[in-house]
């Protein structure tokens, strides 16, 4: 029997969301800031939260209707099959959002979904009192958008950006569903290299390796609906047994990680090999400002300082220029920059082909695109810009470290 799930998602990663549902081979049925609602079966539950790489969590949707008033909200949620998912001694928690809606007061909401809940499984179970103490726990969510009342239940647990690989990070960490998502826009390919001089913790680039061999980013981690006893154990083994036999064992891909900070590149490596994917990393020291274009077609993806955690304003602006300039010796590369200084394009001196706005956790940023060659953007229209250990530059780009 088919139902009704929603994946959410980052502002800005919609589209690359649903392209991943699609390849599921699921039925999209609507598409809302932050998340998309798509069709399936039970079976597609471990499906989606073992493979979706740029999903926060995958949520069993209940029921949706229109909420402007307290009775309403309690009304439309005592009206749901909530027996359907959760017993008579599980607990069921409950958080929420309200935007743009009537009801605003998060606590108040709260309260009533709680009521409407124990009303409809206390009636289905004949009791008056739920124990709530010794059963599952089953996370539910309200989500009220322009008093549109969404109700549901959430199967991810931990977000699902926490993959397992990287218990620590470096200062200013990047999400790893944002890091998936420039690398998908950067649509990898095995004849092409791709190559982080800015890597960090090595997010960007692990992300981009288990792309392109084809790793599912939660096959190392647990989920919250591994525990649901409609969710028999045979489902979540089903799937990640699929998921580690679409593993691209004989790979020829190579992504270069190279930072001018030594112990974030121990962490790279430490991080790379959690998740399974050291042998396609080449983790080397160098200035981004100083690396040579190897013979071959490539692209750079990075998220440089922001110069909110890392490095000073005047840093960070002069760093950027330097980029500029020296990120043109790599004509014809494409070049894919994250940042959330919105004068980064007058900076670096060159307009972007692209822009895309885009989240890292709460704070906004834009991914800069480069990817018209030279002779392609003399001829493009003019316009303004838009708002939008160290080794001395010596390093073998060509040789691991590890």
């Amino acid at each position: 029997m088919s139902i009704k799930l929603a994946a959410t998602c980052l502002f800005g990663l919609e589209k690359l969301l649903g392209e991943e549902i699609d390849a599921l081979g699921l039925t999209r049925l609507e598409t809302i800031d932050g998340r998309i609602i798509f069709e399936g079966e039970e079976a597609d539950i471990p499906r989606a939260n073992i493979a979706l790489r740029c999903a926060e969590r995958v949520f069993v949707l209940m029921g949706d209707f229109f909420a402007p008033s307290f009775d309403a909200l309690y009304e439309g949620t005592k009206a749901l099959p909530w027996e359907d998912w959760i017993g008579k001694n599980d607990a069921f928690p409950i958080s929420g959002h309200s935007i743009k809606s009537t009801l605003t007061s998060i606590p108040a909401c709260q309260k009533i979904v709680n009521k409407a809940l124990a009303d409809r499984l206390g009636s289905a179970y004949g009791l008056s009192w739920l124990p709530q103490d010794s059963g599952i726990t089953y996370a539910v969510e309200f989500f009220l958008l322009k008093d549109r009342a969404m109700l549901l239940i959430d199967t991810s647990g931990a977000a699902l950006h926490k993959r397992g690989y990287r218990p620590h990070a470096n200062a200013a960490p990047l999400r790893e569903t944002l890091a998936a998502a420039i690398a998908l826009t950067a649509r990898p390919r095995e004849d092409v290299l791709l190559w982080d001089p800015f890597c960090g913790s090595g997010t960007i680039a692990i992300e981009a390796a288990m792309i392109l061999t084809g790793r599912a980013p939660g096959l190392a981690r647990s989920f919250a609906g591994e525990s649901f006893a409609r969710l028999p154990a045979v489902l979540w083994e089903d799937a990640r047994e699929s998921a580690r036999a679409a593993i691209k064992t004989d790979s020829a891909c190579e992504v270069w990680a190279s930072d001018i900070d030594e112990d974030a590149l121990d962490l790279t490596y430490e991080n790379a090999l959690r998740a399974g994917v050291e042998e396609q990393l080449n983790i080397f020291t160098a200035d981004a400002r100083q690396i040579v274009k190897p013979d071959r077609r490539g692209t750079i993806l990075c998220n440089p300082p922001y110069g909110e955690r890392l490095m000073t304003p005047e840093q960070v602006e002069t760093l950027y220029r330097e980029m500029g300039r020296h990120f043109a010796t790599f004509d014809p590369w494409q070049i894919y920059v994250l940042t959330s200084h919105e004068e980064f394009e007058r900076l670096y001196g060159r307009r972007a082909d692209k822009v895309r706005k885009l989240y890292n956790g709460m704070i906004p940023c834009y991914l800069y695109q480069f990817f018209k060659p030279a002779a392609a953007r003399e001829n493009a229209p003019k316009g303004n810009f838009k708002k939008g250990r160290h080794n001395d530059g010596k390093h073998d780009q060509n040789k691991r470290r590890y």
